[in-house]
Order: C-alpha cells, then sequence, then structure tokens
C-alpha cells in the first residue's frame, strides 16, 4: 500500500519517516478488522483514505485478502477506487462486487470514467456494468465505445457545460444555477461558447465569468488558447496538445464539427503519464507489464524479446567465429573484447533513449533528423577518443603491447561512433516503418554495436597483430 496512506505532514525527512511507520501499522490494522470481520473497524480505517491509495492496497495485497476485504466493506465502495486500480486486477475487483454496489459505485463517475473501466473488459463484464446505468448514461458510453481505441472520443466525457455566443454573463451564471447538479460534470473549467450550428467558438474560464460584470458578452471574455480535437484524433497527439499548448480543457467534434464531449487536464495528463511508462516498460523489452500479472502472463510478455535477444547474441556469436585463430593465438583479446561491445552498447542506449523519446514528444522531426545524427556520431567520437586512449594506456600497461593498445583504442572509436549514429538511426528507420522504436529499437541497437565492436576490435587485431 502506498506510504501517503496516513494524513502525515511530509514536510522534513523525519516527517516521512514517521508517515512510513503508520502507513505500515494502517495496512495492518486494515488486514486484522477483515480478519476479524468487524465492518464497522474497517469503514473507521478506510473512510479517510483517498480513492486512490485504496486502489494501491487492494492492488498489493493478495487476491484472497482482496476478496474478503470488498466483501466487508460492501455498499461504502466509492466508483473513484475503479478508475484508480490497475486494469490487471480491476476485472476481478468488478466480478467481486454486487450488481447493487456496482452500480451505486459506477453512478457517481462522469462517463469518461465509465469508458476507461469498461473498454479493456470482456463481453460479459461489459454487459454487466452497462446493466447497471441508466438509460441515458447506458447510451452516451455505448455512443462513446463506437469510437476507435485510443481515440479522443474514447477519452472525453460527454457531460459539456455549453452557451449559446449571444449569451451575457449573467445569463451564463443563472444558466448553471439553474441548473441541476446532477446534469453538470462534476469538476469543470470553462464555459464552451457555441455558434447556432453547435460548432465551437471558444472558451471562457471560470475566473473570469466570475470577476465580469453581468452585461459583458461571454464572446468578449473568450481565450485566446483555443484547441478544438477532432473525436478521432490519437489520444497521444491530444496529451501532446495539452502539454505543448498548455490547455486546461478542450472541446471534441465529430466529422461534421458539432461539439460532442470535452477533454479535461487529469484525463490528457493521464494519458502522457501512460505514454512515458508505457515507452520506460518497452525499452525494458516487458511491455505493458505491472506488479499484479500473474506468472503466467509476465512470462508471455517478457518470452518473445528474450528470443529475439538470443537470436541477436548468436549473431554476435557468429561474429567472433570467425577469429578463433586470433583469439587463440592472443589471449588478452578473449580479455579486451567485452570492453569494446559493452562500451558501444551503452552509448547506443544513450542515443537510442534520447532519440525515442524525442520522437514520442515530437522534437525529433524530419526537419531536424540529420542534425542530431550528426550531433550524436560527434559525441560518439569524442567520447570514443577520450576512452580510446584510455584503454590504449591499459592495454601497454596490462599486457605490455603498444600494438595492442592501438588496437582497442582504433575499435573503441570505430564503435562509439557507430553507437550513436545505431542510437539515433534505428529508432527513426522504426518510426517510418510503422514499428513502435521504443519496443524494438533496443535489440537492433546492441545487436549493431556487439557486431560492430567485434569485427572492429578482433578484424584489425588479426590484421595488425598475427
Amino acid at each position: 500500500m502506498s506510504e501517503q496512506i496516513s494524513e502525515q505532514s511530509l514536510s522534513t525527512g523525519e516527517d516521512q519517516a514517521e508517515a512510513y511507520v503508520l502507513g505500515k501499522r494502517d495496512v495492518s490494522a486494515i488486514l486484522y478488522a477483515v480478519d476479524i470481520e468487524d465492518r464497522e473497524k474497517l469503514s473507521e480505517l478506510m473512510d479517510p483514505l483517498h480513492p486512490a491509495d485504496i486502489a494501491d492496497l487492494l492492488e498489493q495485497i493478495s487476491a484472497f485478502d482482496r476478496t474478503r476485504l470488498i466483501r466487508l466493506y460492501g455498499r461504502e465502495f466509492d466508483g473513484e477506487i475503479l478508475s484508480e486500480l490497475d486494469d490487471s486486477i480491476r476485472d476481478e475487483v468488478i466480478g467481486i462486487l454486487t450488481p447493487q454496489v456496482l452500480q451505486e459505485a459506477l453512478r457517481e463517475l462522469d462517463s469518461d470514467d465509465v469508458v476507461d473501466i469498461i473498454e479493456d473488459l470482456e463481453g460479459p463484464q461489459q454487459e454487466t456494468i452497462l446493466s447497471t446505468l441508466d438509460d441515458g448514461d447506458r447510451a452516451a458510453v455505448e455512443q462513446a465505445l463506437t469510437f476507435p481505441e485510443y481515440s479522443a472520443g474514447r477519452l472525453m466525457q460527454r457531460e459539456v457545460v455549453k452557451a449559446p455566443e449571444h449569451w451575457t454573463v449573467g445569463t451564463a451564471i443563472d444558466h448553471l444555477r439553474a441548473t441541476p447538479e446532477a446534469e453538470l460534470p462534476d469538476q469543470f473549467y470553462h464555459i464552451i461558447v457555441v455558434d447556432p450550428r453547435m460548432h465551437p467558438v471558444g472558451n471562457v474560464t471560470l475566473g473570469k465569468l466570475m470577476r465580469s460584470k453581468r452585461e459583458v458578452p461571454l464572446t468578449a471574455l473568450l481565450e485566446e488558447t483555443f484547441q478544438i480535437i477532432p473525436a478521432l484524433r490519437d489520444e497521444g497527439d491530444v496529451a501532446y496538445a495539452f502539454n505543448q499548448y498548455h490547455l486546461i480543457s478542450a472541446p471534441v467534434v465529430d466529422e461534421d464539427g458539432r461539439l460532442i464531449g470535452v477533454i479535461t487536464i487529469d484525463d490528457a495528463m493521464a494519458v502522457l503519464d501512460e505514454e512515458h511508462e508505457e515507452d520506460i516498460l518497452r525499452l525494458a523489452g516487458v511491455g505493458e507489464s505491472s506488479l499484479s500479472d500473474r506468472v503466467i502472463m509476465t512470462t508471455k510478455q517478457r518470452l518473445p524479446w528474450l528470443g529475439v535477444n538470443l537470436l541477436t547474441s548468436i549473431a554476435a556469436s557468429l561474429v567472433i567465429a570467425q577469429f578463433e585463430v586470433a583469439l587463440a593465438q592472443i589471449v588478452a583479446l578473449a580479455v579486451l573484447m567485452p570492453i569494446v561491445a559493452s562500451m558501444g552498447g551503452n552509448a547506443g542506449t544513450q542515443s537510442l533513449t534520447v532519440a525515442v523519446r524525442a520522437l514520442a514528444t515530437k522534437d525529433l522531426t524530419g526537419s531536424n533528423i540529420w542534425r542530431v545524427i550528426r550531433r550524436e556520431c560527434l559525441v560518439g567520437l569524442i567520447n570514443g577518443t577520450i576512452f580510446a586512449v584510455v584503454m590504449g594506456i591499459v592495454g601497454v600497461i596490462w599486457f605490455g603491447s603498444p600494438a595492442l593498445g592501438a588496437v582497442i583504442a582504433v575499435a573503441m572509436v570505430i564503435n562509439m561512433i557507430v553507437a550513436g549514429l545505431a542510437g539515433t538511426g534505428i529508432p527513426i528507420l522504426l518510426e517510418r516503418l510503422g514499428i513502435d522504436p521504443a519496443l524494438a529499437s533496443g535489440a537492433f541497437v546492441t545487436t549493431v554495436t556487439d557486431i560492430v565492436g567485434f569485427f572492429a576490435f578482433l578484424g584489425l587485431a588479426a590484421a595488425v597483430l598475427l
């Protein structure tokens, strides 16, 4: 469970340590309440917690304890907990909840949160959730599910606060006050001003609305920064627009430009966080992994890329096999050759990480590709030269052979330059081919640096030393 469970001040290092201890005590107390089936004590311990902390607790305890806790907690289950849960156990939790508790939990959520919960579930579980919704909410969720996965249409919420462009501040305020609370979003930041054809023409912030006199037209308060999001736009591009233009919310329109929903900053930033996490996991070759995944699922996720790594290692070994005679005559080559490959691999990974991140944030484009590649190759040349001098000296001192020192020095420079080229060029090439560079680049870059490193070092050694 998150060590932030207890509501303690975290302003100093001492406070942080205390919060950690109390957090563990809270977990023990909650599980003890479950053991003795004390519903009143469990509610007393759980009610002050944020839904995200409860989600952390459910993710980190065993499946057996999770089932007992949910059933004992009963009707007090907050719908926000489902939104915060990891996908890997959300369907399990939904299966434990009774239809009545599930209906009450989902009733508190906006349509975008319900769509986020339901879209990854199997058909029977989707129908279970849809059957608990009111007719209007069900229609909104089903319509959202018709949009492609990972699109703005899936990400948006359909609860929108809008106003005709001829309204004044006073008219808008009176309308908001007269609107039933259930018909307004839980959180909203703008009033979207629309023309008679329901086309968005601008946003008015609530701050400007409250500061202005009643007779001021809404069109006089429109924000300068205004972005309209097509429903079919990829959610990654939506998150980029929010980050790039510092948006708080943005209207979503259909093919005819009519307003059909709104995306808020919390949803956009959640997408951005997910993409960052996904890139990190894919660079390590583990895909969309989670600590809650079962052993079989985790094994299946990792096995393919370990197999690819085995094949690339065999390819590097075949290069080494071509220089058996040199290795047999000069044992020092076997001692030093891993250094060349390892340095190239690390340098390639550095360039690769920068390139993949730049591609994701759209900082690396067609206009600056060659400049970035030249920069990485130059960095590789400089770093390679520095370490070449170091390894040249090591070769002379360790093995007493100036020629061997020169060979490893030259091989180091060659491999570091190639590492910079491969680390930047391979992700760009894979993206052009429609392959996720975060998922596939690592294996290819490592293969290139291993093969080039071994070939350059052993090839030079065979030519110069034998």
